[in-house]
């Protein structure tokens, strides 16, 4: 078997992009979008449809301005969405404005448009993830959106901290950030990193270990890769989501694939609880460097491709 095949026997295996066309070659269970990944397919001429018949269905509509190309954002996110789902047998991951990031009331509301636009494509609940920063403002709406029934994937995410208040909010699912944490270290020290003692990995390994040890059901996600190296000292995670670049890297390769992580290895270890209250995950952050500078990277990376969207969008509209 190909590594790809001897993954899947440990590890649920997401597809990350938002070029559907790509997605069959590979058999993902679910796949992940992001603004940067809608933004970069919007631009492939086959998916230009898609944007035209967002502005269409919002033609009448009686918003302006920047209601109405929020709205229109929204439904292009949908459409990407359920041409994913026609692919993958499980669940796409759809995430909300970047801007929002520390507005919990903005961001409940959010996720609860987003369902309502699937429901509205007979896309039932089950098969959405509502992508939250993890942020605590993140977090806390996660907490009530899930107790709404609606499922959320935090992302964003660089820390235990963050993921044991999200654990502890009843969040279904985690996306650390793998590469992008290798990135941070990697600038930082001046060196490179492979295998078990890239940062990344250590990272995500933590949280899984913690969230096994502990009894946790939220799902973890690795996520944000450089390379296949970094994903196969991952096996076994809950789920791994992969770019389409590197699933076919996977796929080429014979490589025996041995599995790292298991829930029965994580009880053994003797690891110490973490408080997430509020106070704790605001101070924690603040002594991590690493985790306090990407998670706000990241906000800020996703909130410009948001504003390119929107800006496509107007000249769309403008046409």
């Amino acid at each position: 078997m190909n590594q790809l095949d001897q993954l899947k026997q440990f590890t649920k295996v997401v597809a990350d992009t938002g070029d559907f066309g790509s997605l069959q070659a590979y058999a993902p269970q679910d796949a992940t979008t992001n603004p940067s990944l809608i933004l970069a397919a919007a631009g492939i001429e086959r998916y230009h449809e898609l944007l035209d018949r967002a502005v269409a269905d919002n033609r009448k509509s009686s918003l302006t301005g920047a209601a109405l190309i929020e709205k229109i954002t929204d439904r292009i996110l949908i459409l990407f969405g359920v041409e994913i789902l026609k692919v993958v047998p499980g669940r796409v991951s759809t995430e909300t404005d970047a801007r929002l990031a520390f507005d919990q009331e903005a961001l409940e509301k959010k996720g609860r448009e987003l369902i309502e636009g699937y429901k509205a494509e007979g896309i039932p609940r089950e098969r959405v993830l509502i992508k939250i920063a993890s942020t605590w403002e993140g977090i806390r709406a996660a907490e009530t959106l899930q107790k709404e029934g609606i499922n959320c994937n935090l992302t964003l995410l660089f820390s235990l901290v963050q993921a044991v208040a999200c654990a502890e909010a009843g969040v279904k699912l985690i996306s650390p950030f793998v590469g992008r944490i290798y990135d941070w270290y990697k600038k930082a020290n001046n060196r490179d990193y492979t295998g078990a003692e890239d940062p990344g990995v250590q990272s995500t390994t933590r949280i899984y270990n913690y969230y096994k040890k502990y009894g946790y059901s939220t799902e973890v996600m690795g996520a944000s890769f450089r390379n296949t190296g970094q994903i196969l000292e991952l096996a076994g995670s809950d789920l791994l989501t992969i770019s389409p670049k590197l699933l076919g890297e996977l796929q080429k390769s014979t490589d025996p694939v041995t599995r790292k992580l298991s829930p029965e290895a994580a009880k053994s270890q003797n690891i110490e609880r973490v408080p997430a209250d509020e106070k704790n995950f605001r101070w924690l952050m603040n002594e991590e460097a690493m985790a306090t500078e990407k998670t706000a990277e990241g906000i800020r990376l996703f909130a410009a491709d948001i504003v390119k969207l929107d800006q496509k969008i107007a000249s769309l509209l403008a046409k």
